[in-house]
């Protein structure tokens, strides 16, 4: 987003902030959850109605103005907290019409954490985030389907519902549902994972991605989240993925960095040295 539109997101974000306080309950993650659900097929309606988003983002109209189309169009279909921060929304200065659509969807996400919290369901929603993530990366026919933007949405919807319904908590279904059957969803495995980045950052953790040729024992595992938390001056969290490729040793990956320290990286660097 250019410099406007993230000030604009930073208004947005406190106007959902606002409603997201009160106490850690099923009941309070139950009206967030409704919330997210509420901003999701708003952003819906902002991507399918091309006219109605660059209304609701015309630098030259004022903002309360654009706030009061908003309240005629949508007034009765959205709770009173949904229709608050949509309104806030179409108040800002977008750089763009499209952002006010990724603006609307990072809010339903967000509120969709915020509901996980307060429901204590929180630590659960990032695992099954990064559980699913790996059958999408290890389901070549899957990932096409998922990543297939001239798809259907309803035919992604019913192959999601069967995999997920009665499997994952409800906020991980909605969380998946709608990053999966967005219009512009490319790589349906980095989603899933940036969802999994987000649920960890909600608990104040960075995430460390780590190959490992076998399965690391929970002494390993909490050596390596010490060294890693002291390398990055951070609380670390780890998502281990099991692959026998790399040999031995492990790849961590925290953001964009990766440590390669497999066996398969150091016999492949060892061939390039003999060749050349």
């Amino acid at each position: 987003m250019h410099a406007s539109s993230r000030a604009a997101m930073e208004e947005s974000r406190a106007s959902l902030q606002e409603k997201s306080q009160g106490a850690r309950s099923r009941n309070h993650g139950d009206v967030l959850l409704t919330l997210s659900d509420e901003l999701f097929a708003v952003a819906d309606l902002l991507d399918g109605q091309p006219s109605l988003r660059r209304a609701l983002s015309d630098a030259s109209v004022r903002p309360d103005d654009r706030a009061g189309l908003a309240r005629r169009l949508l007034s009765g279909q959205l709770g009173a907290d949904t229709m608050s921060v949509v309104e806030t929304v179409a108040r800002q200065r977008w750089s763009r019409p499209r952002d006010l659509v990724e603006a609307t969807e990072t809010l339903g996400t967000e509120a969709a954490l915020d509901a996980a919290d307060a429901r204590g369901e929180l630590e659960g929603v990032e695992d099954e985030l990064f559980r699913f993530g790996r059958i999408v990366a290890g389901d070549a026919d899957l990932a096409r389907i998922l990543g297939d933007r001239s798809a259907p949405r309803e035919g992604k919807t019913a192959l999601l519902d069967r995999l997920l319904a009665g499997r994952v908590s409800p906020v991980t279904e909605r969380l998946v549902r709608n990053a999966l059957t967005s219009s512009h969803v490319h790589n349906p495995e980095n989603e899933v994972e940036r969802l999994s980045t987000m649920a960890a950052r909600r608990r104040g953790r960075s995430v460390a991605h780590v190959t490992s040729a076998v399965p690391l024992t929970a002494a390993q595992e909490q050596r390596l989240i010490d060294v890693l938390g002291r390398l990055y001056g951070r609380t670390m969290g780890l998502q281990v993925q099991v692959d026998p490729d790399v040999l031995g040793g492990l790849v961590v990956r925290v953001d964009d960095e990766v440590i390669n320290g497999s066996i398969a990286a150091r016999l492949e660097a060892s061939g390039r040295r003999l060749a050349g």
